[in-house]
């Protein structure tokens, strides 16, 4: 850590650097004015700004006057009003703790050292002329004051008002006068205020005045962590103007009232209804709504025309019914859990998970379209969810800059701390490809974790912290204060359209019950839920300061109570009357509209034309004239076109090209990311070239004509689970894009697992929410240890059921271009899972004939070619899955040479759906086989064994056993040792091919 001089302590004391603080060891003023340096550079500034502002004694020193010139007024012209208006500035005292030093050789001043311009050199005082070392004093007594307010502009927030419960710090060092050296008897001193508004120079009570409201009131701000000046100045600029100071008119005090009222009677309406009933209610955090309503409200202003929402389950029933509109009638039934609403696509969540979407008509008439996206208890797991649906909207809609879609994320204050998912979708807000333009994220501070102390559940002093990452700025607002609440949503709002960037509004505040309606905080928390128990609600709060202010009258107040009670009453008359319509239309709307929920059983023909198949070949081996490719990808280069022109094989990474570019030529988008993913972990892709001399990139399938839909691939950042999350987020909003997941390993992908689980596997029957994404999973046994070689086939056969997933693991290049083909030419809709070879990738036998695309669809099952013309020779039927199937016919061509035919080996390429008729139907034909054997490169209690058993049995019969060949049971997938894994291959062929 840096260290510099203590001009207030011991000659030559050493003490730590403030990293927030600034410091000048270049400053080429270092040499005459020593320790006051800064404050020269201040005078400086000022003075490169407008010359006239400081004493024209400066001029020589700064080398002649300068053309004054205005400051952001093109800025601040788009500042909505009720921001950019000052208040009314209150003479707050200021408190001095101790008395300040005497000046340097005991020369006392008359308490005014610096004229209003501020004079550099020696001037006369009090009839006497000022020698060095009293100007050195006077340099150093403004030095001090601007250290002071850049103290209250980093640190001001340590010592905010903003816990409605009172906990926050009232006394913070670096904030008191007196540690600066200053007492009561400077405050009417006059000083040079640097850029802080109400004049160039102004009096210490002024400064501390001005800075206390702006950043020690309800409202606490960290942004002196942002590196950027220019974003730092405009909102230091916005807040210290109108000292953060609400500027609102009585219409909007009203109508803040009213969403108060509505989220307080929603919540006690439940509460004497639904007795004992889970509502997770926002009691304590009820300016959420008001908060939420402002966005929606204002959003037209900002050129905003759809949100994007995510939230856990606290407050989101309050949420639907206060912000989206879901109705009353269709939650109380919810809640009298009616069979009238029960989900028509499956097995449906609880009322606080699922999702909703609607248009809103705010006051001006306009509509904005909102969504809220259905999650799981597994908390800010939605995150990376809603920034990929927010992208894929973007991207449909053309807003390259995210300025009309805009994502906002409700999260909770332990989760916000303690989730890694909250860091990883942080880390995608500035990345190509991922960026949306800046998200809204929005802390419900109940300073609580179900029953964990802040203390308890975080190592940090603040939970939004993490967020100091990415260098956004950070509002630590009181939730008891609902007019700061929108005050502080408004610079958030006019902040992230401004810069496309984040923004975090930390809303403190508490929470009135337990966890649930049925925990009892005080068993682990009693005083704090004591002092809870004694206050007033928020909207009681507010309502006695609008009718104490003479803004309302307490019958007003009354009559919006009455009118909440009367409508909420009135829905659950209506739902014990008729059975409640639909939220939502089951059938695919939108985007998804002309898409079916059932699955086709015919099958379609995806192959193409041979021209078009040249066309692709010939598109993605050329590149521009002037690009200089390496050598060795060259080559690669120009027998991809000799491979389709000369029919010499298709491997598989010419396979994949080869269906990106028919889809794009066809007009469907293709998304493809992943760790490495543009080249391929193995180097089989390379779907990005990079110009050898000038670093330039150029990915050919984006350029194989002027008329094809985009094609994009990024390298992610080293993460699964965000990543995965963002692309499935994106495969809901847009059906008609192929968009594609790939992991570096397949082995890797339970990094990701809470995405696969809650969303991926199980959505379509919880919340009817369909996807076509894929998901590319290198797999198979090459003897690289247990972390490079399985991808959990077993896992995801667990969860295949109601038609949850497609899971294929392809034999070949031609294979995989058909499944993918086949996977954006129906209108039905899936996730996709392949498991992707890697020895196979330039293996000669997985390699494919041009008739092979040109010709036929995917095959679930591929027949024996050599086994079924003599199939009843046939003696044992193995049936396989995946690269295996290489290794039993080299095993079988050095056992049976000649023979070949006595034994089949059945492929399957489709392991869900299940593809029984096809099984059965291959394997009728080998009636005289004495032996069914299925065969597998995984542990026994891995793999596809447990899953396809009882589904082999069923098609056998009672007649033969199923037999098992494949490694032994165990905990880890695969051996460490080369020597070990060649031992068990051999042996399972043995068990597969032997007596």
């Amino acid at each position: 850590m840096k260290s510099s001089q203590n001009p207030n302590g011991v000659a030559g004391e050493v003490v730590d650097a403030d990293p927030d603080e600034p410091q000048a060891p270049d400053s080429p003023y270092l040499e005459r004015f020593g320790i006051n340096a800064g404050w020269v550079e201040e005078v400086h500034d000022q003075f490169r700004v407008d010359a006239r502002s400081v004493d024209e004694s400066w001029s020589a020193e700064f080398g002649g006057v300068v053309e004054a010139r205005a400051v952001r007024d093109e800025i601040r012209r788009q500042v909505p009003q009720a921001i950019a208006q000052n208040p009314p500035v209150p003479a707050a005292p200021a408190i001095m703790k101790s008395e300040p030093p005497p000046p340097p050789n005991g020369q006392v001043t008359n308490g005014h050292d610096v004229n209003p311009q501020g004079t550099p050199a020696a001037a006369p005082v009090g009839g006497a002329v000022v020698d060095d070392a009293m100007m050195l004093h006077i340099a150093d007594k403004h030095a001090r004051v601007l250290r002071l307010i850049h103290a209250y502009r980093a640190r001001g927030h340590r010592v905010a008002h903003s816990d409605p419960l009172g906990g926050q710090s009232t006394y913070f060092p670096e904030l008191d006068p007196a540690h600066y050296g200053f007492g009561n008897e400077n405050l009417e001193e006059p000083f040079v205020a640097g850029d802080l508004p109400g004049g160039s120079v102004q009096t210490l009570r002024q400064i501390l005045t001005r800075l206390g409201q702006t950043y020690c009131g309800p409202i606490g701000v960290e942004f002196t962590h942002v590196q950027d000046p220019g974003r730092k100045a405009w909102l230091r600029e916005l807040m210290e103007e109108s000292q953060n100071h609400p500027n609102l008119e009585d219409p909007e005090r009203r109508k803040i009232l009213e969403k108060l009222a509505g989220a307080e009677l929603f919540c006690n309406f439940l509460a004497t209804k639904f007795l004992g009933q889970k509502r997770f209610s926002l009691e304590g955090g009820e300016s959420l709504i008001p908060l939420l309503d402002h966005i929606v409200e204002s959003a037209p202003s900002y050129g905003i025309r759809e949100v994007v929402l995510g939230m856990a389950h606290r407050g989101r029933l309050n949420v639907l019914a206060n912000i989206l509109g879901k109705s009353y009638e269709s939650i109380f039934s919810e809640f009298e859990d009616s069979p009238d609403v029960d989900a028509p696509f499956g097995s449906g969540d609880v009322k606080y998970h699922k999702g909703f979407s609607s248009d809103r008509r705010v006051a001006t008439g306009e509509r904005v379209h909102l969504t809220l996206t259905s999650n799981p208890s597994h908390l800010e797991a939605v995150d990376p969810v809603v920034e990929g649906r927010t992208k894929a909207k973007q991207v449909r809609a053309g807003d390259v800059d995210g300025e009309t879609i805009v994502p906002v994320i409700v999260h909770g204050d332990a989760a916000f701390a303690g989730q890694g998912m909250v860091a990883e979708t942080l880390n995608l807000s500035q990345l190509a490809g991922y960026c949306t333009g800046g998200t809204i994220h929005i802390i419900v501070n109940n300073q609580i974790g179900y029953t964990t102390t802040p203390a308890e559940a975080r190592s940090t002093l603040y939970c939004s912290d993490v967020a100091k990452m990415i260098q956004v700025p950070i509002f630590h607002v009181n939730g008891d204060h609902p007019e700061a609440v929108i005050h502080v949503t408004k610079l958030a709002m006019a902040y992230r359209q401004r810069f496309g960037d984040d923004v975090v509004i930390d809303m403190v505040c508490y929470r009135r019950h337990g966890h649930n309606e049925g925990d009892e905080p005080a068993f682990t928390q009693p005083r704090l839920y004591q002092k809870i128990r004694d206050k007033k609600s928020v909207k009681t709060l507010y309502m006695e300061k609008l009718v104490a202010g003479a803004r309302i009258s307490q019958e007003e107040a009354d009559q919006i109570d009455e009118r909440q009670q009367a409508a909420l009453k009135e829905a659950l008359e209506i739902i014990h009357s008729k059975s409640p319509e639909p939220d939502e239309p089951y059938e695919p709307r939108g985007p998804w509209t002309g898409y079916t929920r059932v699955r086709p059983e015919q099958e379609l023909d995806t192959a193409i034309p041979l021209d078009r198949l040249r066309q692709i070949a010939d598109g993605i081996s050329r590149v521009p004239s002037y690009f200089s490719v390496h050598k060795k990808l060259q080559s690669i280069l120009d027998s991809r076109a000799k491979a389709v022109s000369e029919d010499s094989g298709i491997d598989w990474g010419l396979g994949e090209a080869l269906a990106y570019g028919s889809l794009v030529l066809e007009g469907i988008p293709v998304r493809l990311s992943g760790q490495d993913s543009s080249r391929g972990t193995f180097a089989h892709r390379h779907a990005v070239l990079v110009d050898q001399q000038s670093g330039e990139e150029y990915a050919p399938l984006d350029h194989i004509s002027d008329t094809q839909a985009r094609f994009e691939v990024y390298d992610s950042l080293l993460s699964e689970a965000a990543v995965l999350g963002f692309e499935y987020g994106y495969s809901l909003a847009d059906p008609s894009s192929l968009v594609l997941w790939e992991a570096q390993f397949g082995d890797f992908v339970n990094g990701a697992q809470v995405i696969i689980d809650q969303f991926i596997t199980s959505a379509h029957v919880k919340w009817g929410r369909m996807s076509g994404l894929v998901m590319l999973l290198p797999h198979g046994y090459e003897g690289q240890g247990p972390e490079h070689s399985s991808a959990r086939v077993e896992r995801f056969l667990q969860t295949c059921a109601e038609d949850s997933l497609q899971v294929v693991n392809c034999t070949n290049s031609a294979q995989f271009f058909h499944v993918l083909r086949r996977q954006m030419k129906r209108t039905y809709r899936a996730p996709l899972i392949v498991f992707t070879p890697k020895s196979l990738l330039r293996h000669p036998k997985a390699a494919s004939r041009v008739d092979d695309f040109t010709n036929g669809r995917f095959q679930e099952v591929i027949d024996d070619p050599i086994a079924s013309a003599r199939a009843s020779e046939v003696k044992r039927v193995i049936i396989c899955v995946g690269k295996v199937y290489y290794d039993l016919v080299e095993e079988r061509a050095k056992r049976f040479a000649g023979k070949e035919h006595e034994v089949a080996i059945i492929r399957v390429e489709q392991l869900y759906p299940w593809p029984e008729k096809l099984l059965t139907e291959f394997m009728g034909q080998y009636r005289s086989a004495q032996r069914r054997i299925w065969c597998q490169e995984e542990p026994r209690n891995m793999g596809g064994w447990t899953f396809v058993r009882d589904r082999l049995e069923a098609i056998i019969g009672d007649q033969h056993r199923l037999e098992y060949a494949g490694r032994d049971e165990s905990a880890s997938p695969a051996a460490g040792s080369p020597r070990i894994h060649r031992a068990q291959l051999q042996a399972f062929l043995d068990d597969a091919l032997g007596d």
